[in-house]
């Protein structure tokens, strides 16, 4: 047992980043590296995540935002140069693309000289959440389920150390998952894969222990982390029955629920955010304090991830932060404190029951792909949110700092304002650009043609992909080549909303007042007013945009809302079409300052200068006011919560703009 002299090992300490550049980020991990960090988590930008070149015109403004532009065999080996891939334990979160993003870090791990043998990591590698959440998916669900299967099987035997699936329900929270819904739909997924693997002729059924064994889960933790506690004390005892019970597993070390966290960051607030240091820290006790619930690996987000990118003083305090709690601490001097707990007892029962209940319903409607197509997960996740958006407008539920104890005094930290935040440079997406045109011109052209045909040939023969795409890594093919190619076979595909059926649930006082302002302007307009919400690039996160559809819908509005990934000119022609007196468009990936801009431009040249435009997403103060003079009607970050008192002023702005 641990004692003070012989503590357990601390879990695996990491920071989610990557920006710019691969040479910037490279820089970036290796000192982080240098101050205590003991594994890498890799954050790509949007184009790599949906298979796109940094060239590419859907990629127009997104290039290095929110991760590190990744477009071919240089690129990764810069990422990793003078970091020892055979020590590293290295996390890329890449789904949609994960077996071409494993196969670079294969291709450069040989270029290291380091076998496939020797590595070890996580492919996140988990599509289903990204149809429910995030939003990065390019395929239909069924062949990209067989994408998954690709990377597990081979993984399981070729790279032993690999996990190579990260079941990921941290984004299901940030989408308004309950716990219930969380480990749930978490487990849901993980069946839909197992079975999904288990019927390949490549995985022999004596494999099927060694592929539960290397599946992981990447959990969220939020503010109530005695319930956390026990939502992962919860799904370890849900883990076990379903490799008992379901596929023949008795093995202790193969039934073992292995898992890694990034406490919230849905609950990081712009007003006061100070208060999110402390918020991070608490969270971090919810899957810590538990021995035998406790993370193997845990990330921290930065407390000002609600203003923009942290910079690397910001991703350094939340790394000492879990340094602290893990040394300075008496953590991991003592076996579980909650054994034998009543309360946590009784919770985890409480939840693991709900969720097995939940679970069930899933698994009888046909499992998680079917949940996808059906839009009933969605729907799920969209009301939990719009509950939650409730309960914070409300004030039933408490945000300090946003909807109570909001006077103080102004931050020291936030005193600089535009320095406070790490802002990618324009230069980093022309830089990019010219280096993968460099690139390609030195190349040699049939190999890669030959490796792309070799690819093509594999998919269609059902073979699996990753064995040709590590040929095409080092043959020099770029992702967005990859990602074609898998195009030309499977197509493209756009996931339900989720918003159709769903009612915000709302009947204040407040809200009546606006539907009758609505029903007034509805009148004077001669129809109802209607908004089409947008949300142009690449940025998957809708969350923010359907609870905007939702609470629209709610209040008497007519609402256009076709989801993610649009183009400013699709914005534009739907608008157009449309006949719609408003356009609220949402982005959180940083791209405000291009896609914004090229949305009104497009209005322009439509004569339709006089349609308003609001905009809401992460937006330093600087970019809203060069938005507000470039014509932007309102401007909307996280601090705004209010969504009624939103929709009060949508109903200004549609006033005065149509007379």
């Amino acid at each position: 047992m641990p004692t003070a002299d012989q503590p357990d090992r601390p879990w695996l300490i990491r920071t989610y980043s990557g920006h710019s550049s691969a040479r910037a980020s490279n820089a970036l991990y290796r000192d982080n590296l240098s101050k205590g960090q003991t594994g890498l988590s890799v954050a790509f930008d949007l184009p790599t995540q949906t298979g796109y070149d940094s060239d590419h015109p859907l990629a127009r403004g997104e290039v290095g935002k929110v991760g590190v532009p990744i477009c071919h065999i240089d690129d990764m080996t810069t990422l990793f140069d003078g970091i020892p891939l055979d020590r590293m334990n290295t996390s890329m979160t890449i789904n949609a693309t994960a077996a071409w993003l494993l196969a670079l870090y294969v291709a450069t791990a040989e270029r290291q000289d380091v076998a496939p043998g020797q590595l070890q990591g996580t492919t996140q590698n988990d599509i289903i959440k990204e149809y429910l959440s995030r939003g990065t998916y390019i395929f239909p669900p069924e062949p990209s389920m067989r994408l998954t299967g690709d990377v597990v099987a081979y993984t399981v035997e070729e790279i032993p150390r690999w996990n190579p699936i990260n079941i990921c329900s941290y984004h299901l929270q940030e989408a308004g998952a309950t716990p219930v819904q969380e480990i749930a739909f978490a487990m849901a997924t993980a069946v839909a894969v197992l079975d999904s693997v288990r019927e390949r002729d490549d995985v022999p059924d004596e494999a099927i222990g060694r592929v539960f064994g290397r599946i992981s889960f990447f959990l969220n933790a939020g503010m109530r982390f005695i319930e956390e506690t026990c939502k992962c004390r919860a799904m370890n005892a849900i883990w076990e029955e379903l490799g008992r019970e379901r596929y023949a597993i008795d093995e202790a070390k193969m039934l073992r629920f292995r898992y890694g966290v990034q406490v919230n960051s849905l609950g990081l607030s712009e007003a006061q955010p100070e208060n999110n240091i402390v918020r991070i820290a608490l969270e971090a006790l919810g899957v810590t304090l538990s021995k035998e619930a406790r993370t193997r690996s845990l990330q921290l987000p930065a407390w000002n991830e609600a203003l923009g990118l942290p910079r690397p003083w910001d991703q350094q305090l939340s790394l000492r932060t879990q340094q602290i709690l893990a040394h300075e601490t008496d953590l991991l001097e003592h076996e579980d404190i909650f054994d034998g707990s009543h309360v946590i007892e009784a919770l985890t029962r409480e939840l693991g029951d709900a969720a097995r209940q939940e679970l069930q319903k899933v698994l009888e409607m046909g499992g998680a792909v079917a949940g996808v197509e059906n839009a009933y997960m969605k729907e799920a996740l969209v009301a939990s949110h719009a509950r939650r958006v409730r309960a914070i407008e409300s004030g039933e539920l408490t945000v300090v700092g946003v909807n109570r104890f909001r006077e103080g005094v102004a931050s020291p930290l936030t005193e600089r304002g535009q320095e406070s935040i790490l802002k990618v440079d324009d230069s980093a997406e022309r830089e990019q650009v010219e280096r993968l045109r460099a690139f390609r011109s030195k190349r040699n052209a049939a190999e890669v043609q030959a490796a792309l045909r070799h690819l093509a040939e594999s998919l269609a023969n059902g073979a699996s992909v990753v064995p040709a795409s590590i040929r095409a890594a080092h043959a020099g093919a770029t992702t967005g080549e990859w990602a074609d190619t898998l195009r030309k076979q499977f197509g493209q595909y756009r996931a339900p909303t989720g918003v159709s059926r769903v009612s915000s649930g709302t009947t204040s006082e407040s809200v009546e007042t606006v539907r009758k302002r609505v029903d007034d302007l509805a009148e004077k307009l001669g129809r109802r007013p209607k908004i089409l919400v947008g949300k142009p690039g690449l940025d998957g996160h809708s969350n923010g945009a359907e609870q905007i559809a939702v609470k629209a819908r709610d209040v008497g509005m007519e609402v256009v809302y076709d989801g993610i990934r649009l183009t400013p000119g699709e914005i534009v022609q739907s608008a157009r079409d449309e006949g719609v007196h408003v356009i609220g468009l949402s982005i959180l990936s940083g791209s405000h300052g291009v896609l914004v801009i090229d949305v009104l431009e497009g209005l322009r040249q439509e004569g339709l200068q006089s349609l308003p435009v609001v905009v809401g997403g992460i937006i330093p103060e600087q970019d809203a006011s060069e938005l507000s003079a470039a014509g932007v009607a309102r401007i909307y970050t996280p601090k705004d919560f209010n969504l009624t008192q939103i929709m009060d002023e949508i109903v200004d702005v549609v006033a005065r703009a149509h007379g």
